[in-house]
């Protein structure tokens, strides 16, 4: 007579009862900040071989933040977004428990820009981690801090994009195709664990480092003899190199997968979306998604037209604005959706 499995019933239990008790993450508070300096494109007009109208139809983009040197960092901006989030979340500081902070452009080559933004919040202590992945790092960042909290590890995290792009563009007229379109800000949002059947639904994240060099900065890199010299300060190598066509013939079918990836796993379709806020790359790439989808204008949030595309605050900040506007209620369904440098590209679904 053969025997029951080594485990027997109460193995099966145990799992059952682990099941039950995995929390959901849920996005309680958002916020955001962008510099005070507005650049809009007869501003750009000035310095390079450009019009407005050339930058409009092909970005979308009328006006942009860049930071002020005197005033600005990577880190005081996310500080500054982070409080925002906070007052909204009707949270204590004190009460955060771990931070992830998406940019590629921190104050510092190191440390991260994590443990700076956890010395002004007074946090020391408490982990901060910094993601690397460009217009897609928001979201990358969003589903870690969603695993955390799944496991029980924390229970408040925040989850922060930031970014000073201006600094390191091309302001002549070889680099405009990319300096009119990238800018700077900070967006944050305050996730909690929840025993409530919402908040983060799922999280899909991707990546193909085939495209690495055709959305870029080279330097300051270590893998060099010399990692400063004359040469290379003389060169466009510290400056952002981009394949436009790429970027956008990738894009439009990332963006597209990925949206459906997330609708398929949890049983929706594209009808069912109340907002979708895609990453702020170019207008374009989001009128382009928004007709694949058949999705009404107000089922898609944009702000790329005053803000640019501030790479991993994008998605942040434009979840911000578009709870500020009551564009976003509870129980709503949102997607966000992000392509970027890598290539990358990623989706979430939560119910708010």
């Amino acid at each position: 007579m053969l025997s029951e499995p080594p485990y027997g019933n109460g193995y099966e239990l145990t799992r059952e009862l682990k099941a039950e008790s995995v929390k959901k993450s849920r996005i309680i508070g958002v916020g955001h900040y962008v510099p005070e300096n507005i650049v809009t494109n007869a501003d750009l007009e000035k310095v390079m071989n450009t019009t407005n109208e050339w930058i409009v139809e092909r970005t979308g983009i009328e006006e942009r933040r860049w930071f002020d040197p005197e005033k600005d960092t990577v880190s005081n901006m996310a500080t500054k977004a982070c409080k925002m989030a906070l007052e909204r979340a009707k949270l204590d500081v004190k009460e955060i428990d771990f931070i992830v902070f998406a940019t590629i452009t921190p104050d510092y080559f190191f440390p991260g820009a994590g443990v700076l933004l956890q010395r002004e919040l007074g946090l020391q202590g408490i982990g901060a981690l910094d993601i690397r992945n460009a217009c897609s790092g928001f979201i990358y960042a969003l589903s870690i801090a969603d695993q955390f909290i799944k496991t029980g590890m924390y229970k408040n995290i925040l989850v922060v994009g930031s970014e000073i792009q201006s600094s390191a563009l091309d302001k002549s007229d070889e680099g405009r195709s990319s300096s009119v379109i990238f800018a700077d800000g900070t967006g944050a949002a305050v996730l909690q664990a929840t025993d409530e059947d919402r908040g983060v639904l799922s999280t899909h994240l991707h990546a193909d480092g085939d495209f690495a060099e055709d959305l870029y900065v080279r330097d300051p890199g270590s893998s060099r003899k010399t990692r400063l010299s004359k040469e290379l300060l003389d060169g466009k190598t510290f400056n952002l190199t981009m394949n436009g066509n790429t970027v956008f013939k990738h894009a439009v079918v990332r963006f597209s997968e990925v949206i459906n990836e997330a609708l398929e796993q949890n049983g929706y379709t594209k009808e069912d979306i109340d907002l979708l806020i895609p990453h702020q790359a170019n207008l374009r790439i989001s009128n382009f998604v928004q007709k694949q989808f058949k999705l009404p204008d107000e089922k898609v949030f944009n702000n790329i037209m005053h803000y640019g595309n501030t790479t991993a605050a994008s998605i942040p900040i434009a979840m911000s604005e578009a709870w500020e506007k009551g564009k976003i209620k509870e129980g709503d369904l949102i997607c966000l959706a992000a392509f970027g440098s890598g290539f990358t590209w990623a989706s979430s679904l939560i119910r708010w």
